[in-house]
């Protein structure tokens, strides 16, 4: 799998983003958000930029966190923007990512809240 694949629908973020970081790679899993996106992740801490983002999935990756693919909600697009959630496999809630269409037509994601379990 390669770290440079588009994700050409809204939902191939979410699984394109698990398997990079079961991968061990971040950066990857990084580049499928826009430069100045924001992860809220914990929720009460976001951060900002591709870089910030790359840091909180490099931490995760470090300390074992394993991803899976869960079951999706039909999302929800307007324009060039897409509202994608799952329900989380773990029984933390519901995972809710906002996209937008790049001008290639490819997807990035702008606003992550994805709570995932924090690593022990």
């Amino acid at each position: 799998m390669s770290s440079t694949t588009r994700a050409m629908e809204p939902e191939d973020v979410t699984r394109l983003v698990a398997e990079r970081l079961n991968a061990g790679d971040a950066a990857g899993a990084a580049a499928l958000y826009e430069p100045d996106a924001v992860l809220a992740y914990p929720v009460d801490e976001p951060v900002i930029g591709r870089g910030s983002i790359q840091a909180v999935y490099q931490a995760l990756v470090d300390a074992g966190v394993r991803f899976g693919v869960e079951t999706a909600v039909p999302t929800v697009r307007f324009e060039n923007l897409a509202l994608t959630s799952t329900h989380s496999a773990d029984g933390t809630g519901v995972r809710v990512q906002v996209l937008r269409r790049q001008p290639d037509g490819s997807w990035r994601r702008v606003i992550d809240r994805p709570e995932v379990p924090e690593p022990s």
